[in-house]
């Protein structure tokens, strides 16, 4: 059996007020295509589906077509989504009983009955040509306080740590599903930060339950044969590749313009899985202007006409921009934007980099008497932005003296 794991395709997400719907559509038609050329029977989707906890009608309707091509296409194959800390998990729940009839299984929040954990929601068999269990998914969504019992919330309350709650929460649940499964293989699914692992900057919660940052791998029992995760944006392996991120579906902030996207393909033969990265371009550049250190205006331009044309304005390349203050930092911000509003391409954000000055031996004390409030503002001025301040600024200055 062929299992693909993905995760964090953040549907609906816009960068500094550009919509990526297009480059949704197009990542989810080439992971179709993945789907079809791989041969895969099981699709594992590890959260974050959507980016918001309030979808648009768009973004749903986008994750419904995406979900009818690929059984269209790939009639046999069984899909499992769980729900992330950014999915609305009723909402992401609500066809579920229309999806069964797909063999699509939809699990975004912890089922109970009594004080157990309903094993019937979560364990999914998934069943070979033959007809036989070929192996069970442990699908388990983003977890809430609510969902770890015995938790304790401060030092002064009895009860378990997050770490110790969440590895009882596992431990149990492995152990009710290995009962049902025997020898038969189990990959569990989970939407979390797990200690060790890598994360990027302006995408990511840094957050967990109860304020912990990272939970460590080994709560996930040995039992377990893969876990695949999401949160991370990063493809990374953790507990010798057992334990895995598939990262995102593409860069999601300026942080993961160095990672390698695209999914994990896994191999299942009997109690053995074994994975490797397929990588799916992205539909659009993300791009780092320059790409490292810092660009003058002139250089920039440059850099701007050198991008090849794009006739799809939706997916023109997204770019971050890094720019010297030659100026006033207001006057480079006011000529940049103009500068990228005349080219082909979506600006995801700018930043002034005041020039690096050797550190001056420290000023003697003066006291008050002896200076002027015009001199504080020009010392002010220049340690702010790197620069003196112009007439303009002076006179607004100088005008508000005159009120005082």
């Amino acid at each position: 059996m062929r299992a693909l794991h993905t995760a964090d395709w953040h549907i609906g997400q816009t960068l500094n007020g550009w919509s990526r719907e297009a480059e949704h559509v197009l990542f989810l038609s080439r992971l179709a295509d993945v789907i079809v050329t791989e041969s895969i029977d099981l699709l594992l989707v590890a959260g974050d589906v959507f980016d918001s906890s309030n979808p648009s009608g768009e973004s749903q309707r986008l994750l419904y077509r995406a979900l009818a091509d690929f059984k269209r296409r790939r009639p046999g194959l069984v899909i499992v989504i769980s729900g992330g800390n950014h999915d609305p998990a009723l909402r992401l729940e609500a066809p579920a009983d229309l999806f069964q009839g797909f063999d699509i299984h939809v699990v975004g929040t912890v089922a109970r009955q009594g004080d157990a954990v309903d094993l019937g929601t979560h364990l999914i068999p998934i069943r070979g040509p033959d007809g036989a269990v070929a192996l069970y998914v442990l699908a388990i969504p983003f977890l809430r306080a609510a969902d770890l019992t015995g938790l304790r919330f401060s030092e002064a309350q009895d009860g378990l740590t997050v770490i110790d709650a969440a590895r009882r929460f596992h431990a149990e649940l492995t152990a009710a599903a290995a009962e049902v499964a025997g020898d038969v293989p189990i990959i569990a699914m989970g939407h979390l930060h797990c200690a060790g692992g890598l994360e990027s900057e302006g995408a990511e919660r840094r957050l967990f339950i109860g304020g912990t940052e990272g939970v460590p791998p080994d709560i996930y029992p040995p039992r377990l044969d893969y876990v695949a995760l999401g949160h991370l944006h990063g493809p990374q392996n953790l507990d010798g590749g057992r334990v895995r991120y598939s990262g995102s579906a593409f860069p999601l902030s300026a942080s993961e313009i160095r990672y390698r996207h695209g999914v994990t393909i896994l191999e299942v033969t009997g109690r053995s899985i074994t994975h490797r990265h397929h990588d799916i371009p992205w539909p659009a550049p993300v791009l780092r202007l320059p790409a490292s250190g810092v660009a003058t205006l002139a250089e920039l331009e440059a850099a701007l006409a050198a991008l090849p044309a794009c006739d799809d304005p939706a997916l023109r390349p997204l770019v971050y921009v890094e720019l010297l203050a030659e100026d006033a930092p207001a006057v480079i911000m006011a000529r940049a934007e103009a500068v990228l509003r005349a080219a082909p391409v979506r600006p995801a954000g700018i930043r002034i980099h005041r020039p690096e000055t050797k550190a001056a031996a420290p000023a003697p004390v003066r006291s008050l008497r002896d200076t002027r409030p015009e001199d504080l503002f020009l010392a002010a001025y220049h340690k702010k932005h790197g620069t003196v301040p112009e007439d303009r600024h002076l006179a607004a200055f100088r005008d508000a003296m005159d009120g005082v």
